[in-house]
């Protein structure tokens, strides 16, 4: 089919703005957490597996980090298997661990891996087990009720927090032709399993490496002001004052942690995305205009 030449046009543009962005990141390592709404879209998930093919084809080094909290929700539910959470996280006691495992490890890890091979890409997909590529220490989760003259500390299984990043099994795959694609399950000292918060694993992923970006997809816009308005380009003081001042709270604070630890580690920038928009990813890095909030040490954009 013939374009007009309309058309053809706009495909022009589109590539003339793109260039000077594949020039800047080209052998940089950019880090996504691949999670909500693109990850159970069927055609998100084709959208997110050609931008990152793409992403490598043209010289940048992309490792996928991904989550699975639905997915494994609905097999425990399957199975008849109750869960609880505490501050927003699953108790995840040693049949839970299981059902962990088996989602974030086999079918949500392959599927990704399938879709990226799929559209071209060599992908290969790991868990924080393989070559202890994530160590884990267990989480401890503190609560304090005003009743209580202490805070109590509340186990909640094998949920874990990172210790450390195998960077060597890192530098292997990211000076090939693969693409990792990592589920957030660490080992700890004594052989077992952890889960851990994907968004968490991404950015200690991003600061090991020194990544050029975090990208962090969700189900929002990104960070909005008082107002309603999405916030573009802000700096880390920024940020740090819009949760001072209660703009930014409740479930966007992890996550907002996380942006804000990679960044002070030296990440070059911390993305929160909108992975809601077909190909957020793209647009996010070879545009303009981007998809969402862009967090730097030096704010770039004024905050509106």
């Amino acid at each position: 089919m013939s374009l007009s030449r309309d058309a053809a046009g706009d495909i022009a543009r589109v590539l003339t703005e793109a260039l000077p962005y594949i020039q800047r990141f080209t052998n940089k390592t950019i880090v996504v957490k691949f999670g909500g709404n693109a990850m159970i879209d069927d055609e998100l998930k084709e959208h997110f597996a050609r931008d990152i093919v793409l992403m490598k084809l043209v010289g940048m080094n992309p490792i996928v980090v991904h989550g699975g909290g639905p997915q494994i929700g609905d097999l425990l539910k399957r199975l008849q298997i109750e869960s609880s959470f505490v501050d927003g996280m699953r108790v995840t006691d040693s049949a839970t661990m299981d059902v962990v495992e088996m989602v974030l490890g086999g079918s949500v890890n392959k599927e990704i891996v399938s879709l990226l091979n799929h559209n071209g890409g060599k992908a290969i997909g790991l868990t924080g087990k393989d070559g202890q590529l994530i160590r884990a220490r267990k989480l401890k989760v503190t609560q304090k009720t005003p009743e209580m003259s202490t805070p109590e500390i509340i186990d909640i299984g094998h949920v874990g927090e990172v210790a450390s990043i195998n960077k060597e099994v890192l530098d292997m795959l990211v000076n090939s032709d693969f693409i990792p694609v990592i589920a957030p399950i660490g080992v700890g000292p004594d052989g077992a399993s952890y889960n851990i918060n994907a968004d968490l694993v991404a950015g200690k992923v991003a600061e090991v490496l020194c990544a050029e970006k975090l990208m962090l997809l969700t189900n929002i816009e990104g960070l909005k002001n008082k107002d309603g308005k999405v916030l573009t380009g802000l700096s880390t003081a920024q940020v740090d004052a819009l949760i001072d001042d209660g703009t930014i709270y409740g479930g966007m604070l992890p996550k907002i942690g996380c942006a804000l630890s990679a960044v002070n580690a030296g990440v070059n920038s911390a993305h929160i995305i909108d992975g809601r928009v077909p190909h957020a990813v793209l647009l996010e890095i070879f545009t303009d205009t981007g998809v969402g909030t862009l967090i730097t040490n030096t704010s770039r954009a004024p905050a509106e």
